[in-house]
């Protein structure tokens, strides 16, 4: 079979720009698979990926003209009931047979094979190869129906005189051409009411010629960056931009580099077919308001790339993507820079009129802001997160963090109110900090006040003062208390309230700055802020925070019987846990591990069934040898064991107490420990009480059985 390298683009109009490589991606990947699942291109076949504002398109190496023949075994039914008892074709078989294109001579020729417990004729057959038109129809038709379209689009297109009238299709976008090429052959295939050509459309406005046409299937991304200027890899069109950007920042000199934003890079690459990276400016006055208010208004709005200087500082320039290369550029720089005045002037009279007003003075118009119908206001909300992070502050640092920590709460909320969050919510937090500093508050607070909202997503810095780690782990523990007591639970997929990162955001902060508050305790403490509006959520919530924190280390790569037996115990301070992760995956590795977690099961299921065990033993009660060993083995094992615990060195304590794996064995051995004497099997019950409580300090060690 002829194999040559195949070509599809489906050209359309502008396509939604935060889409576009997930579009492309998945319309080349499905193209693949299809082909691949026919016959037509093989499990080595290379895909290139083309995705552009007005292109889908994939290039897929070694596709055949037709896929090999496949034989194969049809079975037909059983041969008691196909064949007479001398052998010949019943009237069922012979319809079987018709239907698959046989007749009465294939009989002689079918086989005969086990099937359960009968025998049953096969049919044996070579089915032809799928021709490329035929199997490219199918992949295009599965390609363009599986596609992540955001949101379809209907659209009438005219069909021309075989057809007359319109027809309503339905697509991400409009679509107007169609190419499919087998090297320099077109491929008669149609999507959409289009029939595949070899030509498509270049540049709007700088492509040398249109139509573009494609002479070979390997000429595409050359072709149409030649004549149609247009650069048709979405990578490659990144890469150009990157390229771009740090040459013009480096033309500006002074050390200054474009913000860096990997989000803003992908749409901007899917907003452009030529990339012409220009540097524009503003006037200096502007820098007056903070820099992420102005850094925020021209990504967002206008998508440029403001320009850092070697501190980290935002400059008076910015870079701009344009979507043409003219010989004189100052008419879109120019033009650039008057859109974007506008836009920075409003920014700067946001941030005039709010410093104007305290944002004390705005605590009281918290009132007025719902927060959840069955919680209250956000003024509401806040005076329970006051009364959470005093009780957090006093365990931490006492009355003085306590103080601190209950102005930031007041305030942390208050910024919600003023015209440049209204305008840019994403700034809640950053403005709070800015005005307290204006206000006159001290940096700790007002760093608590921008803080308190951290970590924001996975791998977000914690708040960087205590008085922010305090009023952050009150924010977080009040929305998730508050949620769970009033039933609004995350759900699959769903999650509006952000729970599964508040949960996170919460151990994180306990674990990584080793904070001595145990979440139990914390929870507990703030149940009591909501009064009568909530049920009491403890043991769900506890449960929640447990799957999201045995979720985080199985994904840190410890194993689900590591973290099982850690958080079997509940440990009081998370900042430990790690280190008894570690103590386990260390003990595990002995050689008598398996032993002494299997005992320590056993003795988990004595003591469960004994029920109330008093851990006291008496030397005098202690009749058989091995019982004696046992006890004797403890008192000089566990002192040791415990003072290793204590000190914090958990693989020692656990290694210290595998010495027992003897004395356990010949315990279990050579003792019945639910004696019919009452006075023997309660100290013997007792010995393995102490037992169980100097080998389980660490982890539940009867997890790793």
């Amino acid at each position: 079979m002829t194999a040559q390298n195949l070509l599809v683009e489906l050209f359309v109009e502008e396509l939604p720009p935060k889409a576009l490589r997930k579009l492309g991606d998945a319309f080349a990947g499905q193209l693949l698979e299809q082909l691949r699942a026919q016959g037509l291109a093989n499990a080595d076949a290379q895909l290139t990926a083309f995705a552009s504002p007005r292109r889908l398109a994939a290039h897929i190496t070694g596709v055949l003209a037709r896929a090999a023949d496949k034989p194969q075994s049809t079975k037909l039914m059983p041969v008691a009931v196909g064949l007479t008892a001398d052998g010949q074709p019943t009237p069922a078989l012979l319809k079987r047979l018709a239907a698959l294109g046989a007749d009465a001579s294939a009989v002689p020729q079918l086989k005969r094979a086990p099937d359960g417990k009968a025998e049953a004729l096969f049919f044996d057959s070579v089915q032809a190869g799928v021709a490329l038109a035929e199997g490219l129809q199918k992949a295009l038709a599965e390609a363009m129906a599986k596609l992540p379209i955001p949101k379809l689009m209907s659209y009438q297109l005219e069909e021309g005189c075989e057809l007359p009238g319109w027809t309503s299709v339905s697509f991400v976008r409009p679509a107007h051409g169609l190419v499919a090429l087998h090297g320099s052959e077109v491929v008669p295939v149609t999507a959409l009411g289009l029939k595949a050509g070899n030509s498509t459309q270049g540049h709007r406005f700088e492509a040398a010629q249109s139509p573009v046409v494609i002479a070979h299937a390997d000429r595409y991304a050359d072709t149409l960056a030649e004549i149609g200027a247009v650069i048709a890899g979405f990578d490659a069109r990144r890469a150009e931009i990157v390229r771009q950007l740090a040459a013009a920042a480096a033309q500006v000199g002074g050390g200054a580099r474009p913000i860096e934003d990997e989000a803003l890079l992908d749409e901007v690459t899917a907003l452009v077919e030529r990339p012409n990276v220009l540097v524009c400016a503003f006037e200096p006055e502007f820098l007056d308001v903070p820099q992420e208010c102005l850094i925020l208004t021209m990504k967002a709005n206008q998508k440029y790339f403001p320009l850092l200087d070697a501190e980290g500082r935002l400059t008076n320039r910015f870079l701009v993507v344009s979507n043409i290369r003219p010989a004189d550029a100052s008419a879109v720089t120019g033009g650039n820079e008057r859109v974007v005045r506008p836009r920075l002037a409003d920014a700067k009279f946001f941030y005039d009129q709010d410093r104007k007003k305290t944002l004390a003075a705005r605590v009281p118009g918290l009132d007025k802001v719902v927060y959840h119908n069955k919680l209250g206001s956000q003024g509401e909300r806040i005076a329970r997160v006051r009364a959470i992070a005093a009780a957090i502050a006093q365990q931490l640092g006492g009355a003085g963090l306590a103080a601190q920590a209950d102005q930031a709460a007041q305030l942390a909320k208050s910024d919600l109110v003023t015209d440049m969050v209204g305008e840019f919510p994403e700034l809640q937090g950053t403005m709070g900090r800015y005005y307290a500093l204006n206000d006159g508050l001290p940096p700790a607070v007002a760093d608590a006040i921008e803080d308190h909202y951290k970590p924001r997503f996975a791998g977000d810095a914690l708040p960087r003062n205590e008085v922010g780690l305090v009023v952050a782990l009150a924010d977080k523990l009040e929305t998730l208390v508050g949620m769970f007591g009033i039933g609004n639970l995350p759900t699959g997929d769903r999650d509006p309230f952000a729970l599964r990162r508040h949960a996170l955001g919460v151990l994180r902060m306990l674990s990584e700055k080793n904070l001595p508050l145990a979440p139990e305790a914390l929870v507990r403490a703030a149940v009591p802020a909501f009064g009568d509006r909530i049920q009491d959520p403890t043991e769900a919530l506890l449960n929640f925070l447990d799957e999201r924190l045995a979720g985080s280390l199985r994904e840190q790569g410890y194993s689900a019987q590591e973290v099982d037996a850690v958080l079997a115990l509940r440990p009081a301070r998370l900042g430990e846990v790690p280190k008894r992760l570690a103590a386990v995956r260390a003990f595990a590795a002995l050689p008598e591990a398996a032993a002494l977690a299997a005992a320590n099961k056993r003795v988990s299921n004595i003591l469960k069934k004994a029920g109330e065990v008093d851990a006291h033993v008496s030397e005098l009660l202690l009749q058989e040898p091995a019982e004696k060993d046992l006890y004797a083995a403890l008192q000089r094992t566990a002192p040791a064991a415990d003072a290793q615990f204590e000190a914090g060195d958990y693989t020692a304590s656990l290694q210290t107490l595998a010495a027992l794996r003897a004395p356990v064995d010949a315990f279990f051995d050579g003792v019945m420990v639910n004696a019919e004497q009452a006075d023997l099997r309660l100290n013997r019950q007792g010995l393995l009480k102490s037992l169980h409580a100097a080998m389980n300090r660490v982890a539940d060690l009867a997890r790793l059985a």
